[in-house]
């Protein structure tokens, strides 16, 4: 079967955010206020899999082996389809 799996990586709390910061100061100097900005990364992937748990299983292998750095980055896996 086919689904549509979400990853989204983002910095652990406590983790600087340079990127985040940057944009926090151009927001300020357009005028946008903000009490907290963090940044993440999204990625849609679709993929073979036998079943909606094996389809986080893979997700879940992929995060580990290369798109996140376990010891900087948490991430979110959502099966969408």
């Amino acid at each position: 079967m086919k689904f549509l799996v979400k990853i989204t990586i983002s910095l652990k709390e406590g983790m600087l955010d340079p990127e985040a910061t940057a944009i926090r100061h151009a927001l300020a100097n357009l005028g946008f206020e903000t009490e907290e900005l963090r940044s993440a990364k999204v990625f849609f992937i679709r993929l073979d899999a036998e079943s909606e748990g094996a389809a986080r299983e893979l997700a879940t292998g992929m995060c580990e082996r290369l798109l996140a750095n376990p010891v900087i980055h948490s991430y979110e896996i959502e099966v969408l389809r």
